[in-house]
């Protein structure tokens, strides 16, 4: 039996949007439901986002450390960043945010994983690109001290460990724990990583030009 996700719009009779921010917004809409009745929902409206799951040859992933005021904690995350402009290609972002946060290039790029970051209150979309064949990049460090760039710590950590911080609670940033875990389920798949999804592989949440 095949299982996927399916398009569907119920219908909506008005849109407010409260809060306009620089880079996400809040929608507040009345939607009809199957019953007739009428409900409202309120929701972030976000552009996108794309993280980069970097492999080197030890079979070790790049991670970043930096704190994320709404959850008052420090995480470790993959390399990632907003898609700023509409229409951009995911893959140009991608390779854009790992070279800005680890100063890391890579030959071979792939799909790792597509997801909504939380569907019930954000329209956030988000790709997650395997990158391997990874050495350093050319060129200066980019380097922003006004960013949040500039408090971030880079480890290359093996996914060994990332998975086992995962199932002991101690690891919870989504695009981490959806990587890591999609990357531990690729190895064992029959193809391995060379089977992933080419890396312009459409992407009907957030289309794009390739």
């Amino acid at each position: 039996m095949g299982i996927k996700d399916t398009a569907e719009t119920w219908e909506t009779l008005s849109t407010r949007r409260p809060f306009q921010g620089a880079k996400t917004a809040v929608d507040s809409d009345e939607v009809r439901m199957p019953d007739g009745s009428v409900a409202r929902r309120d929701y972030q409206v976000h552009p996108g986002s794309v993280c980069v799951l970097a492999l080197d040859g030890e079979g070790r992933v790049l991670v970043i450390n930096q704190y994320r005021h709404p959850v008052r904690r420090r995480l470790w995350e993959l390399p990632a960043g907003l898609l700023d402009v509409p229409g951009e290609n995911p893959l140009h972002a991608a390779q854009r945010e790992l070279y800005e946060e680890a100063h890391v290039k890579a030959g071979d790029w792939r799909v790792l994983a597509d997801f909504y970051a939380s569907p019930g209150g954000s329209d956030e979309a988000v790709r997650i690109f395997l990158a391997r064949d990874v050495s350093d990049a050319d060129g200066e460090r980019y380097e922003d001290a006004s960013s949040e760039e500039a408090d971030m710590r880079v480890e290359w950590v093996e996914r060994e460990a990332l998975v086992r911080g995962v199932l002991a609670g101690e690891l919870g940033n989504p695009a981490l724990v959806t990587g890591v875990l999609a990357l531990t389920a690729a190895l064992a798949s029959e193809g391995g990583l060379d089977a992933l999804r080419p890396a312009e592989s459409p992407w009907p949440a957030r289309p794009y030009e390739a």
